[in-house]
């Protein structure tokens, strides 16, 4: 039974109930709307938190309203022993869904031991069917590692199975309607997610505008509304016989912010309270020096203050200088 320990709560009254959990910042792609090239400004391992410094403060969280945690990075994947991680996150009382983002090069190894570890449902980053297109923009030609992680999941009985495809202008937005298909066929869940201005490399992405997209495959597909598992920003529609849900992530055209239920903790305990702002608490340095329950709760209490309202991507698009890897997913 969850503690009747006050809630997380924000100043403009929003429940604070997910996580996101950067593991590390660290990936072994370099996608171009997310890490620029030759960037090395990585932080050093010996600055993430250790899994027993993430465990206490989910254990302090959980009591206080946190029920969702999704493990990010960077790339979840490359942080070791991560299956240890999630089975200690999965049996803290009150975290009801733990979850994972990845990019799949290394799910087809992995994905059994995060499911017997507790993690229930995974995202997985492709935006195309095409090799040369995952190569250009990701850096490395990994479509069939991607595709025999994705094969490992539905194996290993992850359910729902969330493909998360950026539509960029120009790049791949002319295989949207490949991708639907791909995901009827495969029975997952597709999500179109608008590019966001983090860092230059996500301001130079080539930005596509959703809403003409959803108005399109609504006609065309007879989409009706959708709820589907998970706790983030996508508005759900689905076809008529539901063999396909559609998620749509729309942070510019139609943001999201009212409805803002989470906080992102960065591998070396900073704590964003928006993705497009600066507000921010390092729980990191608490961590480290042993600090007490009490001053851990204070410290959430003043992180939650901090939260603003909402982000101001359309209004100042290069006010974020951190890229997407630094932030937590």
């Amino acid at each position: 039974m969850r503690s009747q320990a006050p809630l997380l709560v924000d100043t403009f009254g929003r429940r604070i109930e997910y996580l996101r959990l950067s593991v590390t910042d660290r990936c072994d792609l370099r996608c171009t709307y997310c890490i620029p090239s030759g960037f090395r400004g990585f932080q050093e391992p010996a600055s993430w938190l250790r899994f027993d410094e993430i465990e206490r403060l989910i254990s302090i969280m959980a009591p206080r309203g946190l029920k969702r945690i999704r493990l990010t990075g960077g790339e979840p994947l490359v942080r070791r022993d991560l299956p240890n991680l999630a089975a200690r996150l999965a049996v803290i009382p009150g975290i009801d869904d733990l979850s994972l983002s990845t990019n799949a090069t290394r799910l087809q190894v992995l994905a059994a031991p995060l499911r017997e570890a507790g993690v229930q449902r995974i995202n997985v980053s492709l935006d195309s069917l095409r090799a040369e297109r995952v190569a250009a923009i990701c850096g490395r030609d990994v479509l069939a590692n991607i595709l025999a992680g994705l094969e490992a999941a539905k194996q290993a009985g992850f359910a729902p199975i969330k493909i998360n495809m950026v539509a960029m202008r120009g790049v791949n937005d002319d295989e949207i309607d490949e991708m639907v298909d791909f995901c009827i066929e495969q029975g997952f869940v597709l999500r179109l997610i608008e590019a966001m201005p983090m860092g230059a490399t996500g301001r130079n992405a080539q930005y596509l505008d959703l809403q003409p997209v959803r108005r399109r495959l609504q006609q065309e597909r007879g989409l009706v509304a959708a709820d589907v598992p998970g706790g983030g920003p996508a508005r759900y529609m689905k076809t008529p016989d539901a063999r396909l849900s559609i998620g749509f992530i729309t942070p510019l055209s139609e943001h999201f912010c009212a409805t803002c239920n989470r906080v992102r903790l960065a591998a070396d305990g900073t704590m964003y309270l928006c993705l497009g702002q600066r507000e921010q608490l390092a729980f990191g340095p608490l961590l480290r020096r042993g600090a007490s329950d009490d001053e851990i709760v204070g410290a959430l209490r003043s992180a939650m203050s901090l939260k603003p309202e909402r982000h101001e991507f359309n209004e100042k698009p290069e006010k974020i200088s951190r890229i997407m890897a630094a932030t937590g997913g």
